[in-house]
């Protein structure tokens, strides 16, 4: 028996996507300067440091680690010390009901004694005491190695696919696939400038994991692209249109599932790890677009064409052979 490959828009189907090509890059620029004005401003009103609103990753702060007598509701604590006055406290699990971490802006390393029996004294209910296991304090310069740690692994991440994409691709294609990639993850990135929603080490796992989504979602279709400038005889626009509309189900059921998963994450997964699911919620939806609406567009707007893919060393040899 064979089995039919499941296809949310029948294969042949034949939309142009390519009719709205200015409409869609025009709202593309436009995404990418509202975020690009939202970084900016911020950093001009504080430097960098307030370019987004940065966690105590960064920043610097205490860390109190509670066991509690009896199995705790984390929600409960970080509602507890919202109240005492410890706003933005982060509370996570440690792996069992009755053991949190907290974490907290800084304050100063001398007051990391009294920071940890202030946050004893919130965090404990009638019947129910907490106990100091561990508190230490992370200085401003540690947060500030670690933001400095984190732009070199983005930096890594992004020569890396800069490498990889100019050996699989002609320079077109390269630049295109870079292009709504850095459009991708810049609108991630300004989301956050502009909610102000805190940015922490979670976040930006996740601008890395949509780097990867991004990019690996355009090399789908401009791997069909090529495959239909070599099999078909059509313009450029006829072959980017008939390259969306074939992969166009791969690449909304490979979308949808990943945004469910993110969305799971982001309702059930706690506070500590809602900045990961936030910003891959994001880049899953912007990244889908941008691979239907963005980077075909883009290929046609350089110019792509048959002789784009035509091999150098033949075009040479052929050349060499004239008198």
């Amino acid at each position: 028996m064979s089995m039919k490959p499941f296809n949310v828009f029948p294969y042949d189907s034949n939309v142009d996507f390519m009719r709205l090509r200015w409409v869609s890059l025009t709202i593309a620029g436009l995404l990418m300067l509202a975020s690009f004005g939202a970084m900016i401003f911020h950093a001009s009103q504080g430097g960098l440091d307030k370019t987004f609103n940065f966690a105590l990753d960064f920043t610097g702060g205490s860390v109190v680690e509670l066991r509690f007598d009896q199995p705790v509701d984390t929600d409960q604590v970080r509602s507890r010390l919202d109240a005492a006055g410890f706003h933005g406290a982060q509370v996570q699990g440690l792996g069992t009901s009755r053991e949190l971490m907290v974490r907290l802006q800084a304050e100063g390393g001398q007051a990391k004694d009294r920071t940890a029996a202030a946050v004893v004294q919130a965090a404990s209910a009638p019947g129910n005491a907490a106990h100091v296991v561990r508190s230490d304090f992370v200085g401003p310069q540690v947060g500030k190695e670690l933001a400095w740690k984190s732009l070199y692994a983005f930096i890594f991440v992004l020569a890396g696919l800069l490498i990889y994409i100019s050996f699989r691709f002609e320079l077109k294609f390269a630049l295109g696939a870079i292009i709504a990639t850095v459009h991708d993850v810049s609108i991630v990135a300004g989301w956050f400038a502009i909610t102000r929603h805190e940015f922490d080490l979670t976040v930006l796992a996740g601008l890395l994991a949509v780097m990867g989504f991004s990019i690996n979602d355009t090399i789908v279709v401009f791997d069909r692209v090529r495959e239909n400038f070599r099999s078909m005889r059509a313009t450029p626009r006829e072959i980017m249109n008939k390259a969306i509309n074939q992969t166009l189900s791969r690449t909304v059921i490979v979308s949808f599932v990943a945004f469910l998963s993110m969305l799971a994450l982001y309702l059930f997964g706690g506070a500590s790890l809602r900045g990961l699911a936030e910003a891959q919620i994001i880049g899953t939806v912007i990244g889908t677009l941008s691979s239907i609406f963005i980077a075909c567009p883009l290929l046609l707007w350089f110019g792509v064409s048959k002789q784009d893919l035509m091999p150098k060393a033949k075009d040479e040899a052929a050349l060499a052979r004239r008198p």
